[in-house]
């Protein structure tokens, strides 16, 4: 049984239909104060003895990560044998450390509460593998990005691009999955004082189109300004491409002035750009484990 969170249902139900699971009829409400209660409709979602469940919850907000606790104790509640958490997108998970002292390690203590009330999780792409470890209970991760080559159309000597010498193996995963093409990475410059200049590290990208990739975008300002420079230089189109389209505030805006042909993202978070889905990567990991 397939158990959608608010933010991830059409994801859920994608991956529902991959797997031939039946997808959990789920119960919400807002009370007066602002406290959420959901749960699984027991009347309308059928739970045999010794059922696993799969709760698919992409934690984008604060509600959706109490959502996703609220949830698993609502399988455990109805016997459900096995809980098996999937986190398309993880919430707080960029803060992996204490940046200052007295400061919290905030994706540890959201991995300890997620892992409290299931047997193994699932993350799609986190931005740091060692996150994995925060958790207290099996945690696997699943790589997306090879999904992104999808929506791209036939490409002129097509370069992809990472937005860094460490993201180098994403853009690697994309251009595997597209078939052919360049691979190469963006570096920063220090000019003179606070000035740094965005540069591609040893292509010409003039009459060829760019693939941008990257595993999250959330204000969109850097690759914005990577799209105006490859514009500078002559390239052709620019598609952005990221597993995780956060999107915040007005970043879509700043890709489009900034002269990007598309945005592709996957459904991890969805979004109008969600043009390609995740869930057959996480049914192999799901299938993997039965």
């Amino acid at each position: 049984m397939i158990v959608s969170g608010r933010s991830s249902q059409s994801l859920a139900a994608a991956l529902a239909a991959d797997l031939g699971e039946s997808l959990a009829d789920i119960q919400r409400v807002r009370f007066p104060d602002g406290e959420i209660r959901v749960g699984v409709d027991l009347d309308g979602s059928r739970i045999d003895a010794g059922e696993r469940a799969i709760l698919v919850a992409a934690t984008t907000t604060h509600d959706a990560f109490v959502e996703a606790l609220e949830l698993q104790d609502a399988l455990g509640e109805a016997g459900v044998a096995e809980i098996t958490t999937v986190l398309p997108y993880m919430g707080y998970a960029r803060q992996d450390r204490a940046f200052e002292p007295g400061q919290p390690v905030t994706a540890r203590a959201m991995a300890r509460a997620i892992a409290s009330g299931t047997d193994r999780v699932i993350v799609v792409n986190p931005h740091e593998e060692a996150i994995t470890e925060f958790f207290d209970v099996s945690c696997t991760t699943v790589d997306a990005a090879s999904r992104l080559a999808i929506p791209l159309p036939d490409l002129a000597d097509p370069v992809f691009f990472a937005p860094d010498a460490g993201a180098t193996a994403l853009a690697e995963t994309v251009r595997d999955a597209y078939g052919t093409g360049a691979v190469d990475y963006f570096e920063k410059i220090r000019q003179s004082g606070e000035e740094i200049e965005i540069s591609p590290h040893d292509t010409d990208v003039r009459g060829r189109d760019v693939v941008l990739v990257d595993d999250i975008v959330a204000t969109g300002a850097t690759m914005a300004e990577t799209i105006s420079i490859l514009g500078e230089r002559g390239a052709g189109r620019v598609f952005a491409t990221c597993v995780h389209p956060v999107l915040a505030g007005n970043a879509y805006t700043q890709l489009v002035r900034a002269g990007v042909e598309a945005v592709y993202g996957t459904d991890t978070i969805e979004r109008p750009v969600s043009a390609v889905s995740a869930a057959p990567a996480i049914a192999c990991a799901l299938r993997e484990r039965t």
